[in-house]
């Protein structure tokens, strides 16, 4: 297909913009779009109104590598004129096989490669006297929530997971950077910021807790601290990628005070002891599950969210069942489960007693079969309860939105029904009149 003609010297350069992979790469975007915007530089909706085009991958697990160069050869095929950065960047061989023509290939976090390439291809048109980007910067998501990065990589070194190698050890931003950025997301309208990065409960042991000032007082670059500043916004604080280190128990009073949503997305992972030492996760089963319970006595409102691999190498049909256990004694509230797959790299390819595709898609299906009757057991308790909801979508009779427990993307909806003259990034009470595996439905209150 014949490359879109340049446009004139004249206009405005334009940029178009493919972003894929985790919240954590969606902040990427964000930043990278923010930095183009701040140049002069407009966001084409299509390939053909592109100048250049920049796409953001992923690299985590197979379907996402092959989703990634699937939009690389798109972009290539429609524009011609191709920057790649992200995860899958740190894969530049990969990438340079299929794909020799692309301008540029950059990994995750390395913004500067980035406009270095768009510069190159065309380079900016910066006019002082506009205003072109908001004091929260340029946005992926509602205008009502926003995710807030507070750390990039990660110290671990789980056998099935290649991150580090892409993104590094963790490096923890300062706290008054950190608190500084959500208090404007909050004044220009954000009602709920969600906390991520690839280990939240690790937040500043980096820097070694370093001090920061914020609003005159002194803050320590710490979980607790930064969950304690977060709280004094009046927003969401919605806390995700948080590892159950016995120090997450200082935040819990703040959940059952209401300054931080009683809300945890743990990566468990599994409840094995073997298994978790064989995947090099830093708790065991046991102990995640005494953790769970002191939890669930000092606030009985938390919500927990939790992914889970099933059919690792060398899991056995006893812990297949131990892990059942765990599920219905912790009855977690939202779980995801994944089949375990082989990513290139990953130590975890290299231990004995892999097992067939089939049954790890059994596993898979088993454990979700039993998560769902615990899920709507949970969900039942609701019924008749008054939920406080953040409207993210209106129609003709029925809004949309989510409770307290219920983050965007992953987990379930509030369907309002008779909703007239709600809006997006309202706040509504809602009586709960019946439920679904994982949708609540009700009235205005």
């Amino acid at each position: 297909m014949p490359r879109p003609p340049r446009r004139p010297a004249a206009v405005a350069p334009r940029v178009g913009f493919v972003s894929l992979g985790c919240p954590k790469a969606l902040v990427d975007s964000e930043r990278i779009l923010t930095q183009l915007r701040a140049e002069g530089y407009e966001i084409a909706p299509t390939y053909d109104g592109a100048d250049v085009v920049v796409v953001n991958t992923c690299g985590f697990i197979d379907s996402a590598v092959e989703e990634s160069l699937d939009a690389i050869g798109e972009a290539m095929a429609e524009n011609g004129r191709v920057v790649v950065t992200g995860c899958l960047g740190a894969r530049a061989e990969l990438i340079r096989e299929k794909f020799p023509e692309v301008l540029s290939i950059s990994g995750p976090q390395d913004y500067a490669s980035v406009m270095t390439a768009v510069h190159a291809q065309v380079p900016p048109k910066h006019d002082p006297f506009l205003d072109l980007v908001p004091p929260a910067g340029i946005k992926l998501t509602p205008r009502h929530y926003a995710y807030l990065k507070i750390s990039e990589g990660c110290n671990h070194r789980c056998t099935f997971c290649i991150i580090p190698s892409m993104r590094g050890d963790l490096v923890s931003r300062p706290i008054e950077q950190v608190l500084g950025e959500a208090e404007k997301l909050v004044k220009s309208g954000v009602k709920e910021l969600l906390v991520i990065s690839q280990d939240t409960s690790a937040y500043g042991v980096d820097t070694k807790y370093a001090p920061g000032t914020w609003r005159g007082r002194e803050w320590r670059t710490r979980f607790a601290d930064l969950c304690a500043g977060l709280g004094e916004l009046g927003a969401w604080v919605r806390l995700h990628y948080v590892y159950p280190y016995p120090h997450v128990d200082e935040v819990i009073p703040l959940m059952a005070e209401g300054k931080v949503l009683p809300y945890l997305d743990i990566p468990f992972q599994h409840a094995s002891p073997r298994i978790l030492k064989l995947m090099k996760r830093p708790a065991s089963g046991e102990k995640n599950l005494d953790r769970i319970l002191a939890w669930r006595r000092a606030c009985p409102e938390l919500t927990i969210r939790s992914t889970f691999i099933a059919g690792f190498p060398g899991e056995t049909e006893a812990e297949v069942q131990e892990l059942l256990d765990f599920l219905d004694a912790a009855e977690l509230d939202r779980v995801g489960c994944f089949a375990y797959s082989p990513v290139e790299g990953a130590k975890a390819n290299e231990l004995p007693g892999q097992l067939p595709d089939d049954v790890r898609a059994e596993r898979e299906a088993r454990f979700m079969k039993a998560q769902e009757k615990i899920s709507r057991r949970r969900l039942k308790r609701k019924v008749g309860t008054v939920q406080q909801v953040l409207i993210d979508e209106v129609g003709a009779s029925v809004a949309v939105g989510r409770s307290r427990a219920d983050a965007p993307e992953i987990d379930g909806k509030v369907f309002i029904h008779g909703a007239a003259g709600l809006k997006p990034g309202q706040f509504v009470d809602v009586r709960i009149l019946k439920t679904e595996a994982h949708d609540l439905h009700g009235e205005i209150a």
